[in-house]
């Protein structure tokens, strides 16, 4: 199923029940007195976030939601019945804009999650609230108020371990078949994956991390180029990013992207566009993955490999891999899986000394 990640939907919380104006009349009982009972609140909306959903695609055929409004009072002093609640399912690591403020309502990260978005309106009070030594006989009741309501922008940030990035064509899709049961389109044009992709790699049993294919980013994506930064915020959740680089480009490759730089010049491109997005994004782990060796022979690449590492001036990890032919992807899966262990022990080891 194709992923859409964005959608906007007005909600509209149920309104409160009116009061009534009411008096006693029973046989032998003169001057009964008032008995009108208030009316029920309105049902409020929440979204819930449920792990079975992975798409906002619902949202683009049913787009406003209307919670029940409480009932009227009645007489006998008997209340009117409160409206039911409406509950919106949407998938984990959904955010929540009210569009009119441009304010963060709330992040939905974890199944189970919910959150409040539409408050329903309070029933309204009968006359029996208004007897006085003075007004013996109110003929007063209050209405119920409304319910609120909004109009919401719906964000999926997708919650993955991993994240993969590079130009079109560097080959994250290919890298993201070699090592999960994702299936991703692969093709030998750019701008393949229009959409992200979820894969779980399993290093062995009970040791697995979700990775997230990101679609290709060109020059000017904070802008909008390509396929723009309409995808970049599915990077803010990873916990490492992994750089996929061809490090063999050719002439009618450069033709066919429009891509025109070397592979170093190509990282710090990339560079630039996650600190025009989000400056955070260049604070987390990131690895370069140096792509397609196959296109060379084994010294070539080696010596390839080295140069662009010196180029870059590059200190973090790095490894040369072909991921059409899962050469060398499975060491960088270990490592990866290293990686989050010690990030888990180090977790463990600042609660231990906080305690």
């Amino acid at each position: 199923m194709k992923l859409v990640d964005e959608a906007e939907i007005q909600v509209v919380a149920g309104n409160g029940g009116n009061g009534c104006v009411g008096f006693r009349r029973e046989k032998f009982i003169p001057l009964g007195g008032p008995d009108g009972g208030d009316g029920g609140d309105g049902g409020s909306v929440w979204l819930q976030a449920d792990e079975n959903l992975n798409t906002l695609v619902d949202f683009r055929h049913q787009r406003h939601f209307k919670a029940q409004r409480g009932e009227n009072g009645m007489g006998r002093q008997m209340y009117g019945k409160a409206g039911q609640d409406l509950v919106i399912t949407v998938p984990v690591g959904t955010m929540v804009v009210n569009v009119g403020t441009d304010e963060v309502i709330g992040d939905l990260v974890a199944h189970g999650d919910r959150l409040l978005v539409a408050r329903g309106g309070k029933g309204g009070l009968g006359n029996m609230h208004f007897k006085s030594s003075i007004t013996r006989a109110p003929r007063k009741a209050t209405p119920g108020e409304e319910g609120e309501q909004r109009l919401l922008k719906l964000e999926l940030k997708l919650l993955a371990d991993v994240g993969l990035l590079g130009f079109p064509n560097a080959g994250k899709s290919t890298l993201i078949r070699a090592v999960s049961a994702a299936t991703p389109k692969v093709a030998d044009y750019p701008f393949t994956t229009l959409y992200p992709n979820l894969g779980v790699v399993s290093v062995e049993a009970h040791r697995s991390f979700v990775i997230a294919d990101i679609p290709g980013l060109i020059e000017g994506a904070a802008e909008g180029a390509g396929l723009g930064a309409q995808f970049l915020r599915h990077l803010q959740r990873t916990r490492l990013l992994l750089h996929l680089v061809d490090m063999a480009p050719v002439a009618e490759e450069f033709a066919r992207t429009g891509v025109t730089v070397s592979p170093a010049e190509q990282v710090r491109a990339i560079e630039r566009e996650l600190r025009k997005h989000d400056p955070q994004l260049l604070d987390k782990p990131r690895w370069l993955v140096l792509n397609k060796a196959d296109l060379m022979f084994a010294d070539e690449a080696a010596a390839r490999a080295k140069a662009i590492v010196e180029e870059l001036g590059w200190t973090g990890p790095w490894y040369v891999t072909s991921a059409i032919s899962r050469e060398g992807t499975f060491p960088i899966m270990k490592d990866v899986m290293a990686f989050f262990d010690r990030q888990r022990e180090d977790a463990l080891e600042a609660a231990r000394n906080a305690s």
